[in-house]
């Protein structure tokens, strides 16, 4: 589904508009200073993970998380304007933001104990799982039948590690984006092919050759991600999150973004509980 920025700004816009009866907004804190100073803020944002982060025809940044920089933008300094970009993939985001080539990552960034060793992650804004889809005639009805399998995923991604650690029998194609990785298993070099299930649910929809395990893995928070010993900044974006779940910017996000037919599981990742852990 893809929306011109003005039918975007319509959409959001209704959906604001229909939080006017909500209680008073979370009231945010003092904005870092040396975000101040800067006047523009830098993301870094997904540009093949819809609905999160892409890049829709006209090569515009489009996406839940991409709109979630701009709110953060208006909030902080005044304009939804006041953010620029940077494409990240799931192998170079966190150098991206050690590098200090970002301000913060809101980038399909899940919280893990390795990543918290070296960046630092405000409140989650909405849980994750994994899962894997399979050409629709496979064999394969359980990720058990993986062993022995050939899969591909993304270098630098939790799903890689996950499989490292658990099913070291299962030969991993890890490729440099979503589309690459796509790409393979579409081709057949692969059997299969693992992502975010929310990624996986989109693929799953708009190919009929394609269905999911639906056995969900590695359920994990995500949150945005900012350098060690950045904790104001940390704690505004944190604010910056409950306001936008108090206002629920995220449901009119999600509408602009999912197709009808699949919005309620992505609805359910920003509104719901995380689940328990099964695998």
């Amino acid at each position: 589904m893809s929306f011109s920025r003005k039918t975007l700004g319509t959409v959001i816009a209704a959906a604001c508009l229909s939080l006017a009866g909500f209680a008073q907004a979370v009231e945010l804190p003092a904005v870092p200073a040396e975000i101040k100073e800067m006047g523009q803020l830098r993301a870094g944002v997904r540009c093949d993970q819809p609905p999160y982060g892409f890049q829709d025809g006209n090569g515009q940044f489009a996406g839940v998380e991409v709109e979630m920089s701009r709110q953060i933008a208006e909030w902080a300094l005044g304009s939804r304007d006041k953010v620029t970009f940077t494409c990240v993939t799931a192998e170079n985001r966190v150098p991206q933001l050690l590098g200090r080539k970002v301000d913060f990552l809101i980038a399909t960034l899940g919280v893990t104990p390795e990543r918290q060793r070296v960046i630092d992650f405000t409140t989650p804004y909405r849980w994750g799982a994994s899962d894997v889809v399979v050409a629709k005639d496979s064999p394969i009805k359980r990720i058990a039948d993986l062993n022995g399998k050939t899969l591909a995923t993304l270098k630098g991604s939790v799903q890689a590690k996950w499989f490292e650690d658990h099913m070291p029998e299962v030969k991993t194609l890890r490729m440099n984006s979503a589309a690459d990785a796509l790409q393979t298993f579409r081709q057949g070099r692969a059997d299969a092919y693992t992502h975010d299930a929310a990624t996986l649910v989109v693929v799953a929809a708009n190919d009929a050759n394609a269905r999911l395990i639906g056995e969900p893995f590695q359920i994990s928070d995500a949150a945005i991600g900012v350098r060690k010993n950045d904790e104001a900044w940390r704690d505004y974006l944190s604010a910056a999150i409950a306001r936008m779940h108090e206002e629920r910017l995220f449901r009119g996000w999600v509408k602009a973004f999912v197709p009808e037919n699949i919005q309620s599981y992505y609805l359910s990742v920003f509104e719901q509980a995380k689940p328990e852990e099964k695998l």
